[in-house]
């Protein structure tokens, strides 16, 4: 009979995780931060995903300017209490399951590169798309959409082999954080080349910046610590080492017993109830911007981007913190994900009702809007990087999984609140509000409840269940 392994019962049922570090792996000494090579890895991904949204949210902004010259895009109404309305096209997404498997299978390094890279090229073609009408306009958001929806899956999959264990929230804080500060940089730049030139070389600059990352990533990253050609020794065994024990063999991907995984879905749940809220910000805080609080294209892009970067603030210190409770305070891991989460989904909650109770106070506005974007950003050392904890062999599987059903606000979420807003008035923005928030704490609480720490048995080739 085999004996139990720490963290089990004899019975193998699996007991709390009750410590972050593993159990019964050689540990090597930590290699040094500077210079290292998964430092590295995070920068050029952070410039990545700096790109890819910097890319995605460009619309909102330009999109001020293109309805004004090409009438076929217009769609004006007006609002009975502070301002005019300007019609907003939504923001085609595509996070898809397909995108975490060829990840599992190509590698995160081609994948995430090509798909920035398409984005990039067909944002290029946005001015001509615009011309056409609004149908190429979508098909073409469309098509970026299915660039963009590989990028996260692919490099949760890079990860898998880079991070470990103990460094993983610093590592994904800074590499996703790129995707809050391109919201912040674009926004206001956007505004600024619509205001000083025109609103065709908004997609024409991100596009070429988008291009020139594509190459950069192409010649200095790896898949895996043991194919980097500059890796130092000792960082290629401390990475190695810590992540012995959690990575599987397996050929096959556990399909079954990942779909009835519990903690899965309580990612799920958490990843579907945030993007409610982000997604609904994402595109149409600029409009609500313009139509409620009076802001011109400049302000609109400069005062939108605000929030973002009270996020992005969040993102990097929070990331430090939840390692530092991990490593140095010995905090679970799973105590850990669900007070970053609670925090990152309560507490936009909050604020994001109250933000509809000011009226045309855009001071007010403004500093509730930023604060509950800011607190969301603890969320990305909660259930963001649940995947990695749960089945880190499979987290880019898990991560396309879970996108496929947080990208169901992005398309929904702004739709409903175009048609709970047909007059533009503040009490009709407190029920897009009221929404959000009661989606973000059911997620909240959900992931509370049914939440895991530990990697799962169906993740591992003994099935046994290992401690981070």
């Amino acid at each position: 009979m085999r004996s139990p392994v720490p963290g089990q019962s004899p019975e193998g049922e699996k007991v709390s995780d009750s410590t972050p570090l593993l159990q019964g792996a050689p540990q090597a000494e930590a290699a040094p931060v500077c210079c290292s090579a998964r430092y590295n890895l995070a920068v050029l991904a952070f410039f990545g995903f700096f790109i890819l949204y910097a890319l995605r949210v460009n619309l909102s902004v330009a999109l001020v300017d293109m309805v004004e010259s090409n009438t076929t895009l217009a769609n004006n109404r007006t609002s009975k209490e502070c301002a005019e309305h300007s019609a907003s096209i939504k923001v085609m997404h595509n996070h898809t399951i397909p995108g975490g498997y060829v990840a599992s299978k190509v590698g995160g390094k081609l994948l995430l590169g090509f798909g920035i890279l398409g984005t990039a090229v067909f944002t290029l073609f946005t001015p001509i798309a615009a011309d056409i009408g609004v149908g190429a306009l979508i098909a073409l958001r469309a098509l970026e959409g299915l660039g963009e929806g590989v990028t996260f899956p692919a490099m949760h999959a890079m990860w898998s082999s880079w991070a470990p264990p103990l460094e993983r929230s610093k590592l994904l804080s800074i590499s996703y954080a790129g995707a809050q500060l391109g919201t912040v940089v674009s926004l206001p730049l956007s505004g600024i080349i619509c205001v000083y030139m025109d609103w065709t070389y908004v997609f024409y600059f991100f596009g070429i910046v988008g291009i020139i990352w594509f190459v950069l990533w192409i010649w200095l990253v790896s898949n895996t610590p043991e194919t980097h050609k500059t890796v130092s020794h000792q960082e290629k065994e401390y990475i190695l080492s810590s992540l012995k024990n959690q990575l599987s063999s397996q050929k096959s991907v556990p399909w079954i017993p990942m779909l009835k995984s519990l903690p899965l879905w309580a990612i799920v749940v958490a990843h579907f109830s945030y993007n409610w809220t982000f997604y609904t910000l994402l595109t149409l805080l600029p409009t609500y911007m313009k139509e409620i609080l009076r802001f011109n294209v400049q302000e609109n892009g400069i005062l939108s981007a605000v929030p973002y970067f009270g996020c992005w603030l969040c993102m990097i210190m929070s990331g430090q913190a939840a390692d530092h409770l991990r490593a140095k305070w010995n905090f679970s891991t799973v105590c850990v994900r669900k007070f970053f989460s609670l925090i990152g989904m309560i507490g936009p909650a909050v604020f994001l009702v109250a933000a509809g109770f000011i009226g045309c106070d855009y001071s007010l506005a403004v500093a509730f809007l930023t604060i509950s974007t800011t607190l969301g950003g603890f969320c990305s050392s909660g259930f963001s990087i649940n995947h990695l904890d749960i089945a880190p062999s499979y987290a880019g599987i898990l991560l396309g999984i879970t996108n496929t059903f947080a990208t169901i606000p992005g398309m929904i979420g702004p739709v409903i609140a175009k048609s709970l807003t047909p007059e533009n008035t503040i009490r009709e923005w407190q029920t897009v509000f009221w929404i959000a928030a009661a989606i973000n704490v059911f997620g909240a609480i959900f992931f509370t409840l049914f939440g895991k720490g530990e990697v799962q048995n169906w993740a591992l080739d003994d099935h046994h269940g290992h401690r981070n």
